[in-house]
């Protein structure tokens, strides 16, 4: 053989382009061990089931973590409510509202591991979308700030109205529990 014809022969042939052949498949590489477990955190915290579980949880570690300034102001209580004395009502509203106090910054503090997220997805959104409008980046550096204050108030806002009437709440069952528990004894 010739060497051009050697060349002609181990040459790889032009692709088809007839409507009737296929395309060559090209698998993309398999992808790194470290980049399977970055997706599977993803998929798993992309549930609700996990965001609502992180919140229990927090809920959970906030409670247990407080746990002994709950007994301590009970306790203060049992001391402070004796049925000899003639004024048991105002230690249980001392106490209730410190009960209430405590388990409203606890649902702020919980409230706030899941909006954290979901602030950051819709900052994220809001800025994005002024990208696709054709904002210039400086302009779209101040939105972002301008946003970003905008949330991060209105969020906060959100979070003391929640926690004032989880505290109310809690404040008035627990004036209640409390009055009716020492009358009872």
């Amino acid at each position: 053989m010739e060497p051009e014809q050697e060349q002609e022969q181990e040459a790889p042939a032009p692709p088809s382009t007839s409507p009737t052949s296929t395309p060559p498949l090209l698998l993309p590489p398999p992808p790194p061990p470290s980049s399977t477990s970055y997706t599977l955190f993803l998929t798993i915290m992309s549930k609700r089931r996990t965001w609502v579980f992180m919140f229990v949880l927090v809920y959970a570690t906030l409670l247990a973590s407080s746990w002994n300034s709950l007994k301590s102001i009970l306790s203060w209580y049992k001391h402070q409510a004796q049925p000899s004395s003639p004024s048991s009502g105002w230690p249980a509203l001392y106490a209730s509202v410190l009960l209430g106090a405590v388990f409203g910054l606890l649902s702020m503090v919980a409230a706030l591991a899941v909006a954290v997220p979901a602030t950051l997805v819709t900052w994220i959104t809001i800025v994005v979308l002024l990208a696709f409008f054709g904002k210039p980046r400086r302009t779209l550096v101040v939105e972002g700030r301008k946003i970003t204050r905008e949330i991060a108030s209105f969020v906060f806002k959100i979070l003391l109205k929640e926690g004032n009437l989880v505290a109310a709440v809690c404040a008035v069952l627990g004036y209640f529990a409390l009055v009716r528990n020492n009358s009872g004894e």
